[in-house]
């Protein structure tokens, strides 16, 4: 028997600076929100649109790379739809949310030219650390890619 498969992943750009919360308990939250830029034929013309999807991230992670997080850094997300709902003023409201597994900062718009990403093995991933000595960003195991040549044979 199968069972349900609620998975997502997306790459765009974040549309604000992160906001990082507490809950009662003292549990980290990390809130932002990314756009996802495509592009579709209508008629003979190609149209570029854009979806905005609001992530949440919990916990150690979200502390450690919150500060990191600033409008127009260029993030992918791997996580599960959560949907919620609730009453205001006598409405009822939803609305759907990414809440972060994986995260992973990606293009070239880091400071330092160095992969970065977090992972929610709860620390073996380098958010999962705490941030560079230096004050710098998490840094991955995998160097910062400068060891490749400029020359490639295809």
């Amino acid at each position: 028997m199968a069972s349900d498969i609620n998975h997502v992943v997306i790459v765009g750009r974040l549309t604000r600076d992160a906001e990082l919360r507490y809950a009662n308990s003292g549990t980290a939250i990390c809130r932002f929100s990314v756009a996802n830029n495509y592009s579709r034929k209508q008629g003979d013309q190609w149209t570029e649109e854009t979806n905005f999807f609001d992530c949440t991230m919990f916990g150690r992670r979200a502390e450690a790379v919150h500060k990191y997080l600033n409008k127009g850094t260029q993030v992918a997300v791997d996580g599960a739809l959560r949907f919620s709902k609730w009453e205001q003023d006598g409405q009822t409201r939803s609305k759907v949310e990414i809440h972060v597994n994986e995260f992973q900062f990606v293009g070239g718009g880091s400071r330092d030219g160095a992969n970065r990403s977090s992972s929610s093995d709860g620390g073996a991933g380098s958010a999962g650390r705490s941030a560079a000595p230096s004050g710098g960003p998490p840094q991955n195991d995998y160097g910062s890619g400068n060891e490749f040549e400029d020359d490639v044979p295809f």
